[in-house]
């Protein structure tokens, strides 16, 4: 199966299948052999985000990629995200998949949080966790009830659909987007000018950015009463050059994340926000050096390694 679409005319096949999920249709994407290995996007993000880190991976692991409800090829949900909800459906995922065994999950950005969710809440099903620049809030306390900021969330996505916003700047935002958090050019992928046109992805980024600050209360809340379990954990940040303040902050901040969890610190650089795109190597040496050493350095050996 060709996960990149090709430029032949006609329809664009996709990668992967549906497969329903405590009742929504979820597209899913399974590569490799070998142990598992669960790879979740940020704020917005979907499959394709992940292409060069799964071709990496696939040789060691068996890799699952899916897009959360409404992003990528994923049907919308009937409720806005929440954290515990997030961390189950990976689990859902794997059940529908049939894997019953644990798993890696790698979680990049606000998939950071559903990551360590799903470690904590589903113990005997994480094999280890790899958290890819990933959102931390050292003392998280939203403002507003839930239920008012995400039905105002929901008006302005409605809005914005109505007046046609997602079709016609919704790939160029996108691109922005991706420009603005990447170190390297990347060319624009084929999907997405068929997924970010559409107002049920633009609902979904809408709904997830809304919902950021009840999700890092929620790990808050969870991290007392539910320990990680006794599995390796690695924190990869990136870092781009920079010598700001807000910089230099960041790479502590992951430092310290690193140090609550128990778990190894690394910065892939140069890179932006998105490592996937600019340093998939770092990405899949983090993931393949929780277990096993050989098949990090089978990927892109460094100088230290030769």
């Amino acid at each position: 199966m060709n996960p990149r679409p090709t430029s032949a005319p006609g329809p664009i096949r996709a990668p992967g299948r549906i497969r329903t999920v405590d009742g929504i249709p979820l597209h899913v994407l399974t590569e490799g052999t070998g142990p598992l290995c669960v790879l979740s996007g940020g704020l917005g993000m979907a499959w394709f985000d992940w292409d060069a880190v799964a071709a990496l991976l696939a040789p060691y692991r068996t890799v699952i990629r899916f897009d959360r409800p409404g992003l990528g090829l994923s049907a919308a949900a009937p409720e806005p995200p929440t954290l515990a909800a997030e961390a189950d459906r990976i689990a859902r995922v794997l059940d529908a998949l049939g894997h019953r065994g644990p798993a890696t999950v790698v979680g990049h950005s606000l998939a950071g949080f559903h990551a360590e969710a799903f470690a904590r809440l589903h113990p005997r099903r994480c094999a280890g966790l790899v958290l890819v620049d990933g959102s931390t809030e050292d003392d998280p306390r939203p403002l507003l009830p839930r239920a008012l900021r995400t039905a105002c969330a929901s008006g302005v996505a409605a809005a914005l659909s109505a007046a046609g916003v997602p079709r016609a700047l919704g790939p160029a935002a996108r691109r922005l987007i991706g420009r603005a958090q990447t170190v390297a050019a990347h060319p624009s992928h084929p999907w997405e000018h068929a997924g970010y046109r559409t107002s049920r992805v633009l609902r979904a980024c809408v709904l997830e950015n809304a919902t950021y600050p009840y999700q890092a209360a929620e790990l808050a809340a969870l991290r007392p009463g539910h320990p990680l379990p006794a599995v390796p954990v690695a924190v990869l940040a990136a870092y781009d050059g920079g010598e700001t303040a807000r910089d230099l902050r960041w790479l502590e901040r992951q430092r310290a994340l690193a140090a609550v969890l128990g778990g190894r610190f690394t910065v892939a650089a140069p890179a932006g926000h998105l490592v996937m795109a600019d340093a998939p190597e770092a990405v899949a040496r983090a993931v393949l050096d929780l277990h096993d050493r050989n098949d990090r350095t089978s990927v892109n050996p460094s100088p230290t390694d030769r």
